[in-house]
């Protein structure tokens, strides 16, 4: 059976080498014994359960997830109800964010409609509307949930800096970046597992800093303060 070192592993899943090892850490792939001589060496079994994790990193599941999808995958008595319990749930997170963004873009569109698309640029409504929306920047947003935004009234950007605990090496960084990256609304992620950081641009009209707290803490870490 062919077999490859860890740095080759990490070239044919499309992962980097800490992923591994993190995986590694959290379970999800064994460790291959290291030989009396030279490195560790990985199966092509191995290689295909990375890219089955890495997959089902990218629809939305969870470490916690994919390490109840591996354990059904290996379970002759498992029942396919259960995987199809856990696609429909991250089904309807899609549609949760679709939802979102077509908020959003009705929101666009009555800022367009209300171009008049001609005249002197001071006259220009788009640009009036983030001139407006800048100067209530400092003001508290509103309670509960934003249902539209009005023409004369879109939110900025906001910027949160989370101090998080948990992280220990690049892969637990990769993975907080890949679910915020994943998060509608969210613009621009920075994560560091050192300090322990992760530093978010969102659209607060579209998620707030309760949910990226939550999205930050899915896979087992603990924000301990935001600024």
């Amino acid at each position: 059976m062919r077999t490859r070192t860890i740095a080759a592993a990490a070239r044919a899943a499309e992962v980097n080498v800490e992923t591994i090892r993190f995986y590694e850490r959290r379970g999800l792939i064994a460790q291959p014994a290291r030989p009396q001589q030279g490195a560790r060496h990985y199966s092509e079994e191995t290689i295909a359960r990375l890219r089955f994790i890495r997959e089902a990193q990218a629809l939305g599941f969870t470490l916690s997830e994919i390490t109840e999808l591996l354990d059904l995958r290996a379970d002759p008595a498992a029942d396919c109800a259960d995987v199809r319990s856990h696609a429909v749930t991250r089904r309807e997170d899609v549609r949760s964010k679709i939802a979102q963004l077509e908020r959003i873009g009705a929101a666009l569109d009555a800022l367009i409609a209300a171009c008049p698309s001609r005249g002197a640029l001071r006259t220009c409504t788009i640009l009036d509307a983030i001139e407006h929306a800048g100067a209530r920047e400092a003001a508290p947003l509103p309670a509960g949930p934003i249902r539209q935004c009005h023409p004369k009234g879109i939110f900025p950007m906001k910027t949160k800096t989370f101090s998080i605990e948990g992280m220990r090496c690049e892969g637990c960084a990769e993975t907080v970046r890949g679910l915020l990256e994943r998060e509608a609304g969210v613009k621009a992620v920075q994560v560091a597992h050192a300090p322990g950081r992760a530093r978010v641009l969102f659209d607060p009209a579209i998620i707030d800093e309760g949910r990226l707290t939550a999205t930050i803490e899915r896979p087992g870490y603990r924000v301990t303060a935001a600024k």
